[in-house]
């Protein structure tokens, strides 16, 4: 029985020292969706054909949903890593993908857990692990 709860108390100090890129929030409204490793949220664009490798925000729009990038990723269990990929930009910068959709954030959003970019123009949502089938 000790064995087994040093192995569990190990297992729990390890998971606490990881630093996850991308991780879950909750919201009651909203249900689960995607946040960075900081808590900040990420959004999907309507207008973008997920796997398709491009990107249909650029210029005035990438000012508002600047692209979410990170260069390895780490996510809970709750998470699939296989589902996380990136794209080359035309800017040749590469912008990380979630089930094929691309990944923003929103310029207004000022802390984490603020989605103030929920709903946008009826084309900007949250990326919900719930509402996107995997590629």
């Amino acid at each position: 029985m000790l064995a087994t709860a040093v192995a569990a108390y190990a297992s729990d100090e390890q998971a606490a020292e990881i630093e996850y890129t991308v991780q879950l929030a909750s919201d009651e409204a909203l249900g689960t969706f995607l946040v960075d490793g900081e808590g900040m949220t990420l959004y999907r664009f309507a207008s973008d054909v997920p796997g398709s490798g491009a990107s249909a925000c650029y210029g005035g729009c990438a000012e508002l949903w600047p692209v979410f990038f990170a260069e390895e990723i780490a996510v809970p269990a709750e998470l699939d890593v296989t589902d996380f990929n990136g794209i080359e930009r035309e800017d040749g910068s590469i912008q990380t993908t979630y089930r094929g959709w691309p990944l923003y954030y929103y310029v207004e959003d000022e802390a984490p857990g603020d989605f103030k970019g929920q709903n946008a123009g009826g084309v900007w949502f949250v990326v919900s692990p719930d509402d996107l089938p995997s590629e």
